[in-house]
Protein backbone atom coordinates (compact mmCIF):
# COMPACT_ATOMS: atom_id res chain seq x y z
CA UNK A 1 0.00 0.00 0.00
CA UNK A 2 1.40 3.39 -1.00
CA UNK A 3 2.23 6.08 1.52
CA UNK A 4 -0.08 9.06 1.76
CA UNK A 5 1.38 12.40 0.72
CA UNK A 6 1.01 14.40 3.95
CA UNK A 7 1.31 17.75 2.18
CA UNK A 8 -1.44 16.93 -0.36
CA UNK A 9 -3.76 15.58 2.33
CA UNK A 10 -3.06 18.66 4.46
CA UNK A 11 -3.77 21.01 1.56
CA UNK A 12 -6.96 19.14 0.68
CA UNK A 13 -8.35 19.34 4.21
CA UNK A 14 -7.11 22.91 4.64
CA UNK A 15 -8.88 24.06 1.49
CA UNK A 16 -12.03 22.14 2.41
CA UNK A 17 -12.19 23.69 5.89
CA UNK A 18 -11.40 27.15 4.52
CA UNK A 19 -14.18 26.91 1.91
CA UNK A 20 -16.72 25.82 4.55
CA UNK A 21 -15.81 28.82 6.70
CA UNK A 22 -15.83 31.14 3.69
CA UNK A 23 -19.41 30.00 3.02
CA UNK A 24 -20.26 30.81 6.64
CA UNK A 25 -18.73 34.29 6.30
CA UNK A 26 -20.77 34.84 3.14
CA UNK A 27 -23.94 33.78 4.99
CA UNK A 28 -23.13 36.38 7.65
CA UNK A 29 -22.44 39.03 4.98
CA UNK A 30 -25.76 38.48 3.18
CA UNK A 31 -27.72 38.30 6.43
CA UNK A 32 -28.95 34.71 6.43
CA UNK A 33 -26.56 33.25 9.04
CA UNK A 34 -28.95 33.66 11.95
CA UNK A 35 -31.78 31.98 10.05
CA UNK A 36 -29.40 29.12 9.24
CA UNK A 37 -28.46 28.70 12.89
CA UNK A 38 -32.10 28.91 13.97
CA UNK A 39 -32.88 26.11 11.51
CA UNK A 40 -29.95 23.76 12.18
CA UNK A 41 -29.68 23.87 15.99
CA UNK A 42 -33.13 22.40 16.73
CA UNK A 43 -32.29 19.52 14.37
CA UNK A 44 -29.51 18.69 16.85
CA UNK A 45 -31.83 19.16 19.84
CA UNK A 46 -29.95 22.32 20.84
CA UNK A 47 -31.45 25.58 22.03
CA UNK A 48 -29.10 28.49 22.61
CA UNK A 49 -29.58 32.17 23.16
CA UNK A 50 -27.14 33.87 20.83
CA UNK A 51 -26.89 36.38 18.08
CA UNK A 52 -24.85 36.84 14.95
CA UNK A 53 -22.48 39.81 14.95
CA UNK A 54 -22.21 42.24 12.08
CA UNK A 55 -19.94 41.18 9.24
CA UNK A 56 -16.32 42.25 9.63
CA UNK A 57 -13.91 41.58 6.76
CA UNK A 58 -10.89 41.26 9.08
CA UNK A 59 -12.66 38.65 11.22
CA UNK A 60 -13.79 36.83 8.08
CA UNK A 61 -10.24 36.67 6.72
CA UNK A 62 -8.85 35.47 10.05
CA UNK A 63 -11.61 32.84 10.22
CA UNK A 64 -10.82 31.48 6.75
CA UNK A 65 -7.04 31.51 7.30
CA UNK A 66 -7.31 29.80 10.71
CA UNK A 67 -9.68 27.20 9.28
CA UNK A 68 -7.16 26.49 6.52
CA UNK A 69 -4.30 26.16 9.01
CA UNK A 70 -6.32 23.88 11.29
CA UNK A 71 -7.42 21.75 8.34
CA UNK A 72 -3.88 21.52 6.98
CA UNK A 73 -2.48 20.43 10.35
CA UNK A 74 -5.29 17.89 10.80
CA UNK A 75 -4.76 16.42 7.33
CA UNK A 76 -0.98 16.36 7.67
CA UNK A 77 -1.21 14.61 11.05
CA UNK A 78 -3.74 12.11 9.69
CA UNK A 79 -1.41 11.19 6.81
CA UNK A 80 1.65 11.07 9.07
CA UNK A 81 -0.06 8.78 11.59
CA UNK A 82 -1.44 6.58 8.79
CA UNK A 83 2.03 6.29 7.24
CA UNK A 84 3.59 5.45 10.61
CA UNK A 85 1.09 2.63 11.15
CA UNK A 86 2.00 1.05 7.83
Amino acid sequence: MAKLNANKIGLTLGIFFAVLHLIWAILVLVGVAEASINWILPLHFVSLTMGILDFNIVNALILVVMAFIGGYITGWLFAWIRNMLK
